[in-house]
């Protein structure tokens, strides 16, 4: 369990964030969520508090460095520190293949997906270092193990610098106590899908993962105990459009 635990979760209003933050809270942990849109937020929260678990909100732009050192600093302030930060804001564009991705689309994902997770995790460090313990789980996804001709080439940009990014906290902070997480999922059934420029149908999103999939593997990492360091978790569906694509199989 994470009784006493205090998470910091970005990109918590919907999706694999929000699923995040419903099983870390269940599991007895105190989560301060942040996210662009403060009204989501506290919708959310309201609803996690009615089933009596523990949460705050911290509206932030991760993409804002300054509010981003803020906000850490206000989390550390209240509770004393962070136990675990999950970088889960993300997102992509509909206009994602080469001969329509604009410079403003390419310069969002990055700076969302790839510079979001690294001010955030750069501005925690400081205050796990010097508790010589903590734990950083970074949400990339099935495009940044195996690149993707569907998601556009910011996304599998950013999504393999996330593993790489991870796999270099791993190497450099080990000796001071700290673990970090990267989980790769491949397709998960949020209401991002709807911004692809060809949305799956309905029976293809039954097949894919769920949120709470996603929530139960975050809880799993964060509940392992100090001495154990998952590096890389990838998760797929069992139906795998990736596969059965490169399979040339037909999809029904």
């Amino acid at each position: 369990m994470l009784q006493g635990k205090i998470v910091w979760m970005t990109g918590a209003g919907t999706g694999i964030g929000l699923a995040g933050v419903q099983a870390l809270a269940a599991r007895g942990a105190l989560v301060v969520m942040s996210g662009r849109r403060a009204e989501v937020l506290e919708r959310e929260a309201a609803d996690i508090r009615k089933s009596g678990g523990k949460v705050e909100t911290a509206p932030l732009d991760v993409t804002d460095a300054a509010a981003v050192q803020r906000t850490v600093e206000a989390i550390v302030e209240r509770h004393g520190a962070v136990d675990v930060l999950v970088n889960s804001a993300g997102i992509n564009t509909k206009h994602r293949h080469w001969k329509d991705q604009s410079t403003a689309g390419w310069d969002d994902v990055i700076r969302i997906n790839l510079n979001g997770t690294f001010y955030c995790t750069r501005s925690t460090l400081p205050y796990m270092r010097a508790r010589r313990n903590g734990l950083v789980i970074n949400i990339s996804s099935w495009a940044g193990v195996h690149t993707s001709a569907l998601v556009g080439p910011a996304y599998n940009s950013s999504k393999h610098a996330v593993v790489s990014l991870t796999e270099n906290i791993n190497m450099e902070e080990c000796v001071n106590g700290i673990r970090a997480c990267v989980i790769c999922p491949g397709e998960v059934d949020t209401p991002i899908m709807a911004q692809r420029p060809i949305p799956p149908t309905v029976e293809d999103r039954a097949r894919m993962l769920k949120s709470e999939d996603m929530g139960a593997a975050i809880a799993w990492v964060a509940e392992q105990p100090p001495h154990v360091c998952i590096n890389e978790l990838v998760i797929s569906p069992t139906w795998n459009r990736f596969y059965i694509r490169a399979a040339g199989h037909d999809t029904p």
